[in-house]
């Protein structure tokens, strides 16, 4: 059975995810996006995976920059969401929304993000219209807050059941 490309992206609309920015930098340049497809892979070595759009402009920057880093945003947090969601001719604009700083590896992360992780990349899959980058954790910095998620179309927190 085969489903639309529509069908697959309504599913996937229902699927409450964190919202994270994944950020980079090159050759002074810095680049980043939204993103929800991000996950661990393992604990030994720490590695996450993110998903991204060969289309994106950071798609490439984090190939040639081969670091980046993955900020979990918190519930306060929205309009860096909406900021990196959006499109830009300089993608360095986005980084005007939210206290970005460099880590010691020159890659940005934001400052008050629930989490921030900072990645080596160590290997890419191609997949469609996505690659997925596995990247080593090197740096973990949090923050007290809630996560900010995303779901049915909206921005949405936690709540005790």
């Amino acid at each position: 059975m085969c489903i639309t490309q529509e069908q697959f992206k309504e599913g996937m609309q229902q699927l409450a995810a964190a919202v994270t920015i994944i950020a980079t930098a090159h050759n002074g340049q810095r680049s980043g996006l939204t993103a929800t497809a991000v996950c661990s892979v393992s604990d030994s070595p720490p590695t996450l995976l993110v998903c991204v759009n060969k289309n994106a402009f950071a798609h490439d920057q984090i190939l040639a920059a081969k670091r980046f880093s993955v900020n979990v945003l918190s519930k306060r947090q929205v309009e860096v969401s909406n900021a990196f969601a959006g499109r830009y001719e300089d993608p360095s604009e986005k980084f005007k929304t939210g206290d970005w700083q460099d880590n010691a590896q020159g890659i940005p992360v934001l400052q008050g993000a629930l989490v921030q992780w900072s990645c080596a990349l160590t290997q890419v899959v191609e997949q469609g219209s996505h690659s997925v980058f596995f990247g080593q954790v090197e740096a973990v910095a949090m923050a007290d807050d809630a996560p900010l998620l995303y779901g049915q179309k909206s921005y949405k927190t936690l709540s005790a059941l």
